[in-house]
């Protein structure tokens, strides 16, 4: 494994496991700010120097896909966009503070990102390596305001902004 990388799924640590009071969130389907369909939960990403998960690893529904299409099959010349999303490329990675969990109802809810935000945003082929360029563009798509120089992000300190908090620590 590259010494660069950052994330790693959960099921590849054998030494790393959902804490006994934390939620398993894995298959939960996953709403948006509107209460709209985002997709379910297929994986967990961990961070192995914190030694907590990081991000949701998130297969995003038929629904999502075809609104991105729409926007995102333009050439440059309409408007701009930075990548087209390719056949195949249905996960997106959600960092875990952005959420909170309905445990009753097995569902994780982001309030702040709306399902259009999620359509436009860059995705990729499950199981695919994450590096850090693709953490910034997600978290720069979901919070376009909030300037992040890609050296703020040069190590795993990247990891304590708020937007990694784990919704069990915000109870």
């Amino acid at each position: 494994m590259s010494e660069n990388k950052n994330l790693y799924y959960l099921d590849e640590l054998s030494d790393f496991k959902v804490a006994s009071d934390d939620s398993d969130v894995r298959g939960w389907e996953v709403l948006d700010a509107d209460s709209r369909t985002v997709g379910k939960v297929d994986r967990l990403l961990a961070n192995k120097e914190t030694k907590r998960v990081v991000y949701l690893d998130i297969e995003v529904d038929q629904s999502l896909i075809e609104v991105g299409h729409e926007v995102y099959n333009k050439s440059a010349n309409d408007g701009a966009h930075e990548f087209i999303n390719k056949e195949g490329e249905n996960h997106l990675i959600i960092p875990i503070g952005l959420v909170r969990l309905d445990k009753e109802n097995e569902k994780v809810l982001t309030d702040e990102i709306k399902h259009n935000t999620f359509a436009k945003t860059k995705r990729f082929s499950k199981g695919s390596d994450l590096d850090r360029k693709y953490e910034l563009t997600v978290i720069e798509h979901y919070f376009p305001e909030n300037e992040l120089k890609e050296d703020e992000a040069k190590d795993n300190r990247f990891y304590d902004r708020q937007e990694f908090r784990s919704p069990s620590d915000k109870e």
